[in-house]
């Protein structure tokens, strides 16, 4: 009765799990996915457990660089742009969804990332394929590039 509500997208859209997600996410997107303006992005949900933000963005094509960025104890969502030759010649670029959570991250943080992921995967339109990660060896190069093939 004379309840007004207001909605406020100035700072992030909502998200099941009541984390948000930044407007310079969706930015960071869009600058990968059409403009190929970074290599790869990588995302985290802020200190105070808000929303989703950019962590880093890299042109650098050296994947170690990509590795190297990710926290051994915490998680982390990426997005990658994989190219790799096809068979009969020619390259192909895929947009990967990366998600890293290592098996030796707190329960918290696991918690947090597994229950933004899917509301975060619906505002990306247009990744191509997803790779879950919890140790480094599953997410070598080798690893990344299949996965964009089976696409």
């Amino acid at each position: 009765q004379g309840l007004t509500r207001f909605h406020s997208s100035q700072t992030h859209i909502s998200m099941a799990s009541g984390v948000g997600v930044a407007d310079e996410v969706i930015e960071a997107f869009d600058e990968i996915k059409m403009k190929r303006a970074h290599k790869f992005v990588m995302f985290k949900i802020s200190d105070d457990l808000s929303e989703i933000v950019v962590d880093h963005k890299s042109n650098d094509a050296d994947y170690s660089t990509f590795l190297n960025l990710l926290p051994a104890e915490d998680c982390r969502y990426a997005l990658y742009d994989v190219e790799f030759e096809v068979e009969g010649g020619g390259k192909r670029a895929k947009l990967m969804f990366v998600v890293w959570c290592p098996d030796i991250a707190k329960i918290k943080p696991k918690m947090m990332y597994a229950a933004s992921k899917d509301a975060l995967k619906k505002k990306l339109n247009g990744i191509h394929k997803e790779l879950q990660a919890t140790e480094f060896d599953e997410i070598d190069y080798d690893a990344l590039v299949d996965a964009a093939k089976s696409v």
